[in-house]
């Protein structure tokens, strides 16, 4: 008869892993000794200091040593929990930089991932084994959850607000994918794989995605299609602010307030672009909303990433600001 083959914990496929198991294994650790420790002396107490006849009671005086020790030892166990698990989780929450980039959209009940290259997929995700990827996570409906085990990585994924989470693969192979938050009547069918490829199988693989023309590409056509370019002009005849250099750069509002022009910013901008209007210009722009979905958000911020580069002293927008709004870069205190 055949022995068994049960792994008590997933593979370890990612850089994670080993961090995450590590943690995990001290505090059921530390949780098991002290549910041993604490149920024996429950017992030991019980059979010592049992009520019996002709034993009066007599009053037991406190032991600072004692008070002092059972409040500074679980203290000091705590906090070195708080802080290894707060540098896995810093660690976990930052990706590295020049990560590569994946864009996920989540719905109900599937997975839709957009490749900066132009490749899609639904229910898959294709990466390189030894390279950080970041993916970049956004929902069309409810709440879900972008779960993978083997990576030991977890993250909600939210409607109306970009989340981001990273790993290392560290193993080439096929990697379940989950939704780990309860979302709706078909929540147990969201599932799907991660490929980890090497890098040359990778590279062949995200070529052929080349047909659909890359994610910035897209968002030029549908920036073009929808009339954008006629108002966001890189002259002074523009009605809409200049939209090259824009991203990352400061942006003075036509309230004094200044904001880094960040994917949320831009996604804003397009959805509800009256939220905060560019020092200089009138909120005349309509709002997308209903005509796009997050796919076609996506296109047009990876095309205004795309854009060229300005120098650091060009303004942002294309006239001079009011006479009462601060210099653009500069905090309004």
């Amino acid at each position: 008869m055949q022995g068994w083959n049960v792994a008590l914990f997933p593979e370890r496929a990612s850089t994670h892993a080993a961090q995450v198991d590590a943690l995990y294994l001290f505090l059921v650790t530390i949780c098991g000794t002290m549910a041993v420790l604490i149920s024996l002396m429950l017992i030991i107490f019980a059979v010592k200091y049992r009520r019996s006849k002709g034993r009066p009671a007599q009053q037991i005086e406190g032991n600072n040593i004692l008070e002092i020790t059972w409040t500074v030892v679980p203290l000091c166990i705590f906090m070195v929990m708080f802080v290894w698990g707060a540098s896995v989780y810093y660690e976990g929450a930052r990706p590295p930089a020049n990560s590569e980039e994946i864009w996920v959209v989540a719905k109900q009940w599937m997975w839709k991932i957009q490749h900066l290259d132009g490749q899609r997929e639904i229910n898959e995700l294709h990466v390189p084994v030894g390279r950080d990827v970041q993916l970049n996570m956004i929902s069309q409906d409810v709440i879900h959850s972008f779960f993978v085990p083997e990576f030991r990585i977890k993250a909600d994924v939210l409607p109306q607000r970009y989340t981001h989470i990273w790993f290392h693969a560290t193993k080439a192979g096929e990697y379940h994918l989950f939704c780990a938050e309860y979302c709706g009547t078909l929540h147990s069918g969201m599932v799907g794989r991660v490929v980890v490829m090497e890098p040359a199988q990778y590279q062949a693989w995200l070529a052929g995605g080349g047909a659909f023309g890359s994610l910035a590409q897209n968002g030029q056509k549908l920036f073009q299609d929808l009339g954008c370019i006629t108002c966001h002009r890189n002259d002074a005849q523009a009605r809409g602010p200049n939209l090259t250099g824009l991203y990352g750069r400061p942006v003075t509002l036509s309230d004094g307030r200044t904001l880094t022009a960040d994917d949320a910013y831009v996604r804003e901008s397009i959805l509800d672009p009256k939220a905060k209007v560019v020092a200089g210009f009138q909120p005349i722009m309509p709002s997308f909303r209903g005509q796009l979905d997050e796919e076609g958000v996506l296109a047009l911020i990876a095309y205004i990433r795309s854009l060229g580069q300005q120098r650091l002293s060009e303004p942002v927008t294309n006239r001079p600001p009011p006479p009462n709004a601060p210099p653009a870069g500069k905090k309004v205190q």
